[in-house]
């Protein structure tokens, strides 16, 4: 058992790099050799778990569950006339304490391998179906447009701290 949980532990430890390592140098120059490097381990060893491909995938997995996760604590939580602002503070405290894990997205955007693309289409339906279910349920008017509107928000936001532009956005929430 405790060997299963230092293996799991390990795992983590490699897709946090590989989090690292891809958002800072891009996917296509990183190296699955740097990855191990940077979570201090041996590349065979990382093999062990993943290639290249499927580390993206699983790194992309987490970046994407770190949001569902937000999401629904709020949706739990805010009433409607909070919901929507508080949707919008837990994606602006993701951009601001896991950086690396929106530019990881953003990268993932371009990149046409296959199931790279499949990663980022599951993860932006499960955020898209996530905010329109809780749109809906909360009586929000027009909820199919006002996802679609919060979701293009959020990628005029990642672009804005990317590109370090916050004048791009609106701090106005009304």
């Amino acid at each position: 058992m405790a060997k299963r949980a230092a293996s799991a532990n390990r795992r983590t430890d490699i897709v946090n790099a590989a989090i690292e390592v891809f958002a800072e140098i891009g996917y296509y120059r990183a190296t699955t050799a740097q990855v191990a490097e940077r979570a201090e381990i041996s590349q065979p060893y990382v093999f062990r778990f993943f290639n290249k491909e499927t580390l993206m995938v699983a790194a992309l997995e987490v970046s994407f569950q770190r949001i569902q996760q937000a999401f629904e604590r709020t949706i739990q939580s805010a009433g409607k006339e909070h919901l929507e602002a508080g949707l919008i503070r837990d994606y602006e405290g993701i951009m601001e304490r896991h950086r690396n894990e929106i530019l990881l997205q953003m990268q993932a955007q371009t990149i046409q391998e296959e199931p790279i693309r499949e990663a980022m289409r599951k993860g932006m339906a499960e955020i898209h179906h996530i905010v329109l279910r809780a749109f809906e349920e909360a009586g929000i008017e027009q909820p199919q447009w006002r996802t679609e509107n919060f979701m293009a928000r959020g990628l005029l936001c990642n672009l804005t701290m990317a590109l370090d532009l916050p004048q791009l956005m609106k701090k106005d929430l009304g």
